[in-house]
């Protein structure tokens, strides 16, 4: 859960983007079995971009 966080305040910070979606996506990714944070914060910050 704490990757989830660290992962969602990072994404927010570098995209301005709103919390409910961002964190909606790193909850999918994270229960999908990605656990490290560096890792649920750039395929946020890829899916973002799309």
């Amino acid at each position: 859960m704490e990757a989830q966080r660290i992962a969602v305040d990072a994404v927010v910070a570098l995209t301005d983007c709103g919390r409910d979606a961002v964190a909606a996506f790193i909850r999918k990714l994270y229960l999908a079995g990605v656990h490290d944070p560096k890792r649920l914060t750039f395929k946020g910050l890829q899916a973002l971009r799309e």
